[in-house]
């Protein structure tokens, strides 16, 4: 299950950004998953809640937004949804998909602060391998504490 080692590592970036800015906790952390990068929402919030214990994000609500797979065709240059499992080859023209636009995400969108006076600058949490942001399709909340 690959979910622990993603929930390590989203703890791990977020602890040491807060330690940086001298942050005494963490409300929430919002994330982008891609429909595409095989992480199974429900595993990762249970993981989540174990990676976190006797960390400074203890306690943090974790937000996860589900983005669409998205493929674009290079001859009649259309965008599609892929879906699940993904479909790749173009509605339009039937030719297989140049390039995947969406779904491969795993990005920290957004981390809140127990200290409102404290907020954080995105760009100084470490990214993980990232891809054009996009809308979200879903959205789940959980605790750390669940």
């Amino acid at each position: 299950m690959h979910e622990m080692s993603v929930a390590l590592a989203v703890v791990d970036q977020v602890e040491t950004a807060a330690r940086a800015r001298a942050a005494h906790g963490v409300e929430s952390i919002r994330l982008e998953v891609g429909e595409l990068a095989g992480i199974v929402a429900d595993a990762l919030h249970f993981c989540f809640g174990l990676a976190c214990a006797g960390t400074l994000v203890e306690g943090a609500e974790l937000i996860t937004h589900q983005v669409p797979g998205t493929a674009r065709c290079s001859p009649c240059a259309r965008d599609w949804e892929t879906g699940m499992p993904p479909r790749l080859l173009c509605p339009g023209c039937g030719t297989a998909a140049v390039e995947l636009v969406s779904g491969r995400e795993l990005r920290i969108r957004e981390v809140r602060w127990t200290d409102p006076t404290r907020a954080v600058d995105p760009a100084l949490i470490p990214p993980p391998a990232t891809a054009p942001p996009s809308e979200p399709l879903t959205e789940e909340s959980r605790s750390c504490a669940e």
